[in-house]
């Protein structure tokens, strides 16, 4: 490749996730997310699942094996300024998505470990947060639990729920960079958001809570991250601006369907539109 065409693409960013035919989120919200913040999208389908705005009724993984060559072909091809993975689908994708990142150590990976669906489906069984646990959280550059996964992540059978901050503690310890821990289902009048590494906190950012239930939420902030992370911001600034980002488009939320709310990707494409006036 010409070095001047080099210094003019868009960062590029590559997801891995499921397929959601309502757009909500997934891997459609991830590429929403990605477009909108200037990155181009490259997107390797571990699942595929049958859902839409109430909830998911069925999801099937793909056979690994297909999900490494996804990701192999583009990654040869193309270059990669950051991996952001979502739902993993099977314990095999799990092995063979860790196998394909090790390649690539210098390319920063953000997971977002979704282990249910805004309904509450479960998307991972516990053989699943264990493969995850040994084999992608030390390689990750930052994880992006919400406060019910993290405790999910790090608690022993029988133990109280442990803090928050315990929770970033045990994450950390097994060998992620960063953990953004997020509240949105914490009992506060607030969302509060917390950054840790192994120095302790970074950063605490609160928003104001908003009203109704979203679906992708969590997808477009761990997307937003890696599209922050890929235009060459430092961690604690990419995080600062990707829950701002998020949160415009939980403010500017519609409702196409019968369930939650989709958060606007493109909020900014109809901002300050001209009124009609009939012409």
């Amino acid at each position: 490749m010409d070095p001047s065409e080099s210094s003019a693409l868009p960062p590029i960013v590559l997801a891995f996730a499921a397929t959601d035919p309502s757009g909500g989120a997934g891997l459609q919200a991830d590429v929403l997310t990605l477009a909108s913040m200037g990155c181009h999208p490259l997107t390797v389908v571990t699942a595929v699942t049958i859902q839409d705005t109430m909830g998911i009724e069925e999801v099937m993984a793909l056979d690994a094996e297909w999900v490494a060559d996804q990701a192999r072909c583009v990654l040869e091809d193309m270059p990669v300024t950051a991996i952001k993975i979502g739902v993993l689908g099977s314990i095999e994708n799990i092995t063979a998505i860790a196998e394909v990142v090790s390649d690539y150590p210098e390319v920063p990976l953000i997971l977002d470990p979704v282990l249910t669906s805004g309904r509450g489906d479960e998307l991972a069984t516990d053989e699943m947060i264990s493969a995850l646990r040994e084999l992608l959280i030390p390689q990750t550059t930052i994880i992006t639990p919400n406060s019910i996964e993290a405790r999910r992540l790090v608690q022993e059978d029988g133990e109280e729920d442990p803090d928050l901050a315990e929770c970033a503690r045990r994450l950390l310890a097994l060998g992620c960079e960063y953990v953004l821990i997020t509240g949105t289902h914490e009992n506060t009048p607030q969302v509060v958001n917390t950054l840790y590494s192994q120095e302790g906190v970074i950063r605490t950012d609160s928003w104001d809570r908003l009203p109704g239930s979203y679906h992708g939420s969590g997808c477009t902030l761990a997307s937003a991250i890696a599209a922050t992370v890929a235009n060459g911001l430092n961690i604690s600034d990419a995080v600062k601006d990707a829950q701002e980002y998020t949160w415009q488009t939980l403010k500017a939320a519609f409702r196409p369907g019968m369930g939650q709310y989709i958060p606007d990707r493109l909020f900014w494409a109809r901002e300050d539109e001209p009124a009609d006036e009939g012409n």
